[in-house]
């Protein structure tokens, strides 16, 4: 059974390095945003070992015409642990709270290769796929909460 709760932001720096950006540097995965006031992350839990985390930070894309905005980044999910539905539990549980906080509308930079996971969870691809270095291909998406 999952435990979906929120987290530091220190207790994502792992799985982010491991899953996201495993050729670069541990300080790679670290982002000034991730203590912004509204910032938040957060965590599930599998037999208590950290599975999957998700960070969401208030983030205005000029592309969108809409002022309350968050944005969804470094949504990661162990290897072992994808198929359970911890990445979905975390997406879900960051929703819910920004709902709370009078917040309708999330987008985050996907990679390509994760398009169709992200358009599972609701998201629309918006524009063109962009080259974000040293990553690789990405490309806008969003979504709409109810």
């Amino acid at each position: 059974m999952l435990e979906i709760r929120k987290i530091e932001p220190e207790l994502t720096y792992s799985i982010r390095h491991t899953v996201l950006r495993p050729n670069q540097t541990l300080e790679d995965s670290m982002y000034e945003t991730d203590h912004d006031d509204y910032a938040f992350h957060v965590g599930a839990f599998f037999q208590g070992m950290l599975v999957s985390v998700a960070s969401f930070i208030v983030d205005r894309n000029p592309d969108f015409p809409i002022d309350k905005q968050y944005r969804l980044r470094q949504m990661a999910t162990l290897g072992d642990y994808r198929n359970i539905g911890a990445g979905r539990a975390v997406v879900n549980y960051g929703e819910n709270l920004i709902k709370d906080e009078g917040f309708y509308f999330l987008w985050c930079k996907g990679r390509t290769n994760v398009q169709e996971y992200y358009s599972r969870l609701g998201f629309h691809a918006h524009g063109e796929v962009f080259d974000y270095p040293p990553i690789g291909p990405h490309i806008l998406m969003y979504k709409e909460l109810k």
